[in-house]
């Protein structure tokens, strides 16, 4: 049982600084185009497949400190998020910082004009906080599965970005 709890506490102590994800991918549509899709939450249903709604809280949606949950099918159950942004900078960028109850995250969005129709669509991810003990060993030793749902997620955006 020794064994367990220290691979237990290197996972907790020393893995956190490893808890980001990168992603780019090339958009075939114009940069604008593709920041307004981004930017409409209307749509986040036709790329995130777990997404169920968005409830605007303070501020005006899509502005700078504007506040919103967000929610999520997570198994039966249901996850909300608190979405704040942190500075839209559409339809260049995009920072939005997320909290739960077990962990935040902040995410930035690049959006870079390749060509007239080609968009190139850059995300991080990181994991600032992770509480309570079930949480960060999941996402420790699963940090791949969180990974391979942002790049479905981007994968996602684009294809749907693509058919409009």
């Amino acid at each position: 049982m020794k064994g367990a709890r220290s691979l237990v506490w290197y996972y907790i102590h020393h893995k956190k600084k490893d808890m980001k994800a990168n992603g780019s991918i090339i958009i075939n549509a114009p940069r604008d185009k593709v920041a307004q899709y981004f930017g409409d939450p209307q749509y986040l249903d036709q790329y995130q497949d777990t997404f169920l709604r968005k409830v605007q809280i303070s501020g005006n949606p899509g502005q700078n400190n504007a506040i919103a949950k967000m929610y999520y099918t997570q198994g039966k159950d249901e996850m909300e998020l608190t979405e704040t942004i942190t500075n839209n900078n559409l339809p260049e960028s995009f920072e939005a910082f997320y909290h739960h109850k077990h962990m935040d995250n902040t995410m930035k969005v690049t959006l870079t004009a390749i060509s007239r129709n080609e968009t190139q669509y850059d995300t991080e991810i990181e994991y600032t906080r992770v509480d309570w003990i079930m949480p960060r060993i999941f996402m420790t030793l699963l940090w791949g599965k969180f990974k391979k749902i942002s790049e479905l997620w981007t994968l996602n955006f684009k294809a749907f970005v693509e058919k409009q």
